[in-house]
């Protein structure tokens, strides 16, 4: 077995040096757009009712976090809540399309 020497083995320390010099220019341009953001939503008339909103998102946000940690605490092999009514659509509509009824005495109506 042959060890390369040439540009695609790269040295690894100037390769570590230029990942991080392109992590540091990456996070410091999102830096400076999200201020550019802020300023532009300070300027806002309705800055208070969207303040009001970003803080009653970032609480749904929390509270799910907070739910799927302790859910997967609880019981980390359940399936997702929504996988679960994704793969009950899924049947159903594959059951419509064979013309069958669904035969599950299900809530589903249908008109006509």
């Amino acid at each position: 077995m042959t060890h390369g020497t040439g540009p695609e083995h790269g040295l690894r320390g100037s390769d570590a040096v230029l990942l991080a010099a392109g992590a540091a220019d990456w996070a410091l341009d999102g830096l400076v757009g999200a201020a550019r953001g802020l300023r532009g939503l300070l300027g806002r008339a309705d800055r208070d009712a969207l303040a009001a909103d970003g803080r009653q998102e970032l609480r749904a946000r929390g509270r799910l976090t907070l739910d799927r940690l302790t859910l997967d605490r609880l019981a980390p092999s359940s399936p997702a809540y929504l996988e679960v009514l994704a793969r009950q659509v899924a049947a159903r509509r594959a059951d419509e399309v064979d013309g069958g009824d669904g035969g599950d005495g299900g809530d589903v109506r249908r008109d006509g």
